[in-house]
């Protein structure tokens, strides 16, 4: 018991220590850039785009605020905004939608790049299927009535609003959140390894992964990375990526094969969490989660195709689909 505590904990670190190295310098820059106001000026940018998707301009800074901060910084934006907003529940639902597919992107693909896969390419393909997804949902709505009733935003506003400290403040308060989150994170990565070592030991892994072979033979996303991306598709893209990390140091997987594992877990991620919050929000679970996983499901597939010729693997996802 004291020998595999002692392995544990090693095992954690190293992983722990990968994610400081890819995670600590892109926060302090974003922090940087959200000082002088770089949010602010993305949302401007994004306005029109905006206005082409069917959402009012404050919209344009939550998702930026989601884009290059966090999921937890754009609800501080619905907060202070919420007594401006003026939305229908298909235009919540799809900013929340576009929210789920793309934020945090400095830090998430980050760590997309340092487990195997293309900073740009992977973030071209989160932020143009959200904004192709949102379209497509206020597009429905119009076209149909679907949730087309207005949106109640007064229970964000209850109380009394404040507004994130800028200067000195600002920099304490951030440095003590961005401890409390690594901290967090630590542990999540110890609690993930145990889970695994559970599932490995008592045969679920196994059992999972079986499970999800039809749909990983329609994606294309080999049974070895099955395990790993599942973590990362239920709790989170910085957990799963720093396992993937791992695994893929150890494996040696082929490159098309982490391209399609990571491409699946940038495009969704965390949907428990992640989706209890824009539920807790307002949004349409339809939205946020079916429709989600479906488009995932059906971009991964293409990609798999589009990749096909390219991978070396070719012939082991041909045995592995005729298995």
């Amino acid at each position: 018991m004291h020998r595999y505590a002692f392995d544990l904990i090693n095992r954690s670190q190293k992983l722990f220590i990968t994610l400081i190295k890819v995670m600590l310098p892109v926060m302090v820059i974003v922090r940087i850039a959200e000082e002088f106001g770089a949010v602010e000026l993305v949302s401007d940018w994004l306005t029109p785009v905006m206005a082409l998707i069917g959402l009012p301009p404050e919209a344009g800074l939550i998702w930026a605020t989601c884009v290059l901060v966090s999921m937890y910084g754009a609800v501080g934006a619905f907060v202070g905004l919420a007594t401006h907003l003026d939305m229908t529940a298909a235009q919540l639902s799809a900013l929340c939608a576009m929210m789920l597919f793309a934020h945090g992107l400095p830090v998430e693909q980050a760590i997309v790049k340092r487990a195997g896969a293309s900073f740009w390419a992977t973030t071209a393909l989160r932020v143009g299927a959200a904004i192709a997804y949102g379209a497509l949902v206020t597009w429905i709505s119009d076209m149909t009535g679907w949730l087309s009733e207005p949106v109640d935003f007064s229970w964000m506003v209850a109380g009394d609003v404040t507004t994130a400290a800028s200067g000195l403040a600002g920099w304490i308060d951030w440095s003590m959140q961005m401890v409390k989150s690594l901290v967090v994170t630590f542990g999540v990565i110890v609690g993930l390894l145990v889970l695994l070592d559970i599932l490995e030991k008592t045969g679920i892994t196994a059992r999972i992964t079986q499970a999800m072979m039809p749909m990983l033979r329609i994606s294309g996303i080999s049974r070895d990375v099955a395990p790993v991306t599942t973590i990362g598709v239920l709790l989170g893209i910085t957990y799963g990526g720093a396992l993937i990390i791992d695994e893929a140091r150890k494996n040696n997987y082929p490159p098309r094969t982490l391209f399609l594992s990571l491409s699946w877990l940038s495009l969704s991620h965390s949907l428990i969490e992640d989706t209890a919050i824009m539920l807790a929000l307002g949004a349409d679970i339809w939205v946020v989660l079916v429709g989600r996983v479906i488009l995932t499901l059906i971009i991964i597939a293409l990609l798999a195709r589009l990749t096909l010729r390219w991978a070396p693997e070719r012939a082991q996802l041909a045995t592995e689909s005729a298995e």
